[in-house]
């Protein structure tokens, strides 16, 4: 555990040595968790702040989690009530949502790697396995853990990726209701055999309706498995669901700047707004101004549970919405690159009289007609392809790789 010295907050230090991953041959393995790490911003997913590099250790600097393992938890405590066990699990899918519609599949969740804040949160970690996905192409790695994985993984078959998370997600629900494992055995090869056929016990105090989700979930066939959507839509899972788990419109958190939080820094750092603004531009997340900044708003959030902020959201997204129905939290002010267009008759779009330009304009001409292939745009890969998805789930459409 470190602490910030200029804003005090706590962190967790991940110290990796150079030579001793190497010898573990877990190069790859890092530079994928760093890779997501840094990628990622969403409240039930560990955020990796800064990567520190010298000449025999890289140090991860990412966010501090007290509560432990929800491993340790359940074994400390047995199994969860059914109304905590479905707000953590709507938590976890949330997360994993976020990841798959980001392109990657984590591959190996399970409680270990679910971690609980001070206030029984749960945070997803351990991206080491994780893998990108590209559209068309299957994986056949098979990793993560036995008692987690799902039958296509440890038969070595060729799996698309989001299906077996989901497996890995249904086998976390069950853990979290009953206590135990569906699929336990201490001889693997029995163990295999059990997860090939797919038969697990329900207990009799499951009501009916968790229990035809598990069943769901737990699909040995995984083109007959429950997709995140069938999940979403679940009744039982809909239940007390909060709203910024599953945004409408995820652009909030990464698209408006906290004055606060920019004053705070200025104040630590003993720089100017517009130098602290500049960090936040550049989009780099190891910039110690970027990385102050993001840890006060963390801090902040956590401090003042503020659920309704639209935490779970893309990378930064352009906003399409209209100035009369924006609403802006107080304090915050939009990304200047992301503000709706104002329009001219508004009083927002009044300027002065001598601020005006007064030429004549020139008469409009039919400008010659250029051909483009596909779109021209400044925004990042990742931001054009949220709006993509965004606009395609406004359609009906439904993306499965």
């Amino acid at each position: 555990v470190g602490e910030h010295q200029l804003t005090g907050h706590k962190v967790a230090v991940k110290i990796l040595n150079r030579q001793k991953i190497r010898s573990l041959d877990v190069v790859g393995k890092i530079k994928r968790e760093i890779q997501n790490l840094k990628l990622f911003r969403h409240p039930h997913i560990i955020k990796l702040y800064q990567v520190i590099s010298t000449p025999t250790d890289f140090f991860m600097v990412m966010e501090y989690v007290s509560g432990g393992e929800l491993f340790d938890y359940i074994c400390k405590h047995g199994r969860v009530e059914e109304a905590e066990a479905r707000r953590l699990f709507q938590q976890i899918l949330s997360a994993v949502d976020y990841c798959h519609r980001h392109m990657v599949v984590h591959r190996d969740l399970k409680p270990e790697n679910v971690l609980l804040d001070a206030h029984m949160n749960a945070k997803i970690a351990d991206f080491g396995l994780s893998n990108m996905m590209s559209d068309g192409e299957f994986l056949r790695t098979s990793c993560g853990s036995p008692n987690y994985a799902a039958p296509e993984v440890i038969s070595g078959r060729l799996y698309a990726g989001p299906e077996v998370d989901i497996w890995s997600c249904g086998v976390i629900l069950y853990a979290l209701l009953c206590g135990t494992l569906p699929f336990d055995d201490e001889h693997v090869p029995t163990l295999f055999k059990k997860i090939r056929g797919g038969v697990f016990y329900i207990p009799e105090y499951l009501n009916r309706s968790v229990a035809t989700l598990l069943m769901h979930m737990l699909q040995v066939d995984p083109l007959k498995r429950a997709t995140i959507k069938d999940i979403r839509e679940h009744e039982w899972f809909k239940e007390q669901l909060p709203s910024y788990l599953f945004p409408e419109d995820p652009s909030y958190d990464a698209t408006v700047i906290d004055d606060d939080a920019v004053r705070e820094v200025c104040e630590k750092f003993e720089c100017t707004e517009s130098e602290v603004m500049n960090s936040l531009y550049s989009g780099d997340p190891q910039d110690q101004l970027a990385v102050a900044y993001h840890l006060i708003i963390d801090n902040r959030r956590i401090m003042n549970q503020a659920s309704e902020f639209y935490l779970a959201s893309s990378p930064p997204t352009g906003s399409f919405m209209d100035d009369s129905t924006m609403h802006i939290p107080p304090g915050v002010k939009p990304h200047p690159e992301r503000m709706p267009p104002l329009i001219a008759d508004s009083p927002k779009a009044r300027c002065p009289l001598d601020a005006l330009n007064t030429t004549k304009p020139k008469p409009l001409t039919v400008k010659k007609a250029k051909w483009h292939l596909g779109i021209r745009s400044q925004s990042k890969p990742y931001d054009i392809m949220a709006e993509v998805y965004r606009a395609m789930k406004q359609l009906d459409f439904e993306w499965k790789v």
